[in-house]
């Protein structure tokens, strides 16, 4: 019998996991870090990122010389688990961890199976860290909030992908970036961009200035802190043109948030909607819009029909 929440669509505000989500933002982070270092650099830190899967979290397939690995959060059974192309395996529970006892459970696991790996244990992108070998402050798993993130995960992957089939030009995967713990899609007019300032509390300039090498419009999904603590999605652009911020998008709850210099649009307007997948698509295309007509993209060039379930798209 399935455990999903009832809600298609659940409830999950931010307070109410906030402990959790400080634990599982920092696992995360160590995952994508074993990623990180064994793997080839690729454009705008997509090497690094994580990806939505039916059950959870995964790395994908990870390099090891001539076999792979992946790791993978199942937010189901609320394993951690670590398999290798040459059919080991190794799991532990995710309850009952702090960061550091996490930490040590799943380097062991990757000695064991003959995969020892050595990364940056300070996290990044978080004020205040503490080295993972040391954090036993952050040691919250409540099942129910991390198995409502995973429906939110899944749903807002489904959509986000949807939207991606309008875009002939480049565009990201959608993935997961531990760093920030958010769902990230990406879209890039094809332009280079200014160098950018960097200033990302830890985080090296050299990877913020990768990252945003050429002219984008990103949106994604966000747990929620700070500024906006509760879960929403959101659009920005690099760089800003000028007139984007003031531009009215869809729908009427969305809004700019000058703390973030992004377009916001929180969750429980999406949760709420009388079509959920409808509102969220529209908040994508609008905020997209707000940024490519701001910028002069050449949207002729790089926009296409979305695409349909087994039908061929039009040339």
């Amino acid at each position: 019998m399935s455990n999903a929440p009832k809600a298609p669509w659940p409830e999950l505000p931010t307070a109410a996991w906030r402990e959790t989500y400080a634990t599982l933002h920092l696992w995360t982070q160590i995952a994508g870090k074993i990623r990180l270092v064994r793997s080839p650099w690729l454009n705008h830190s997509w090497h690094v990122a994580l990806y939505v899967t039916p059950r959870g979290l995964t790395t994908s397939p990870i390099p090891d010389a001539t076999r792979t690995f992946q790791v993978e959060f199942d937010f189901i059974d609320h394993l951690l688990r670590i398999s290798t192309s040459d059919g080991a395996q190794r799991q532990f529970a995710l309850a009952g961890h702090s960061v550091a006892s996490f930490y040590a459970a799943i380097m062991a696991a990757l000695a064991e199976l003959g995969i020892p790996t050595t990364i940056d244990e300070m996290p990044n992108e978080l004020p205040e860290p503490i080295r993972f070998s040391e954090d036993r402050q952050h040691a919250a798993y409540d099942p129910d909030a991390v198995r409502r993130l995973l429906q939110i995960l899944v749903n807002a992957d489904r959509v986000f992908k949807q939207f991606r089939t309008g875009f002939l030009g480049k565009a990201s995967p959608v993935h997961f970036f531990w760093g920030s713990f958010d769902l990230a899609i990406t879209r890039f007019s094809g332009r280079r961009a200014p160098r950018h300032p960097g200033g990302v509390p830890h985080l090296s300039d050299d990877v913020a200035c990768e990252a945003y090498s050429h002219e984008v419009s990103s949106a994604g999904f966000w747990p929620g802190s700070g500024a906006i603590d509760y879960p929403a999605f959101y659009c920005y652009a690099y760089p800003e043109p000028a007139g984007f911020r003031t531009t009215k998008v869809r729908p009427d709850a969305a809004f700019f948030s000058e703390a973030l210099g992004e377009f916001i649009l929180p969750y429980d307007a999406v949760r709420t909607a009388a079509n959920p997948d409808q509102a969220l698509l529209e908040f994508l295309q609008s905020t997209y819009e707000a940024a490519a007509n701001a910028a002069k993209w050449d949207r002729d060039a790089l926009e296409c029909t979305p695409g349909q379930p087994g039908v061929v798209r039009e040339v």
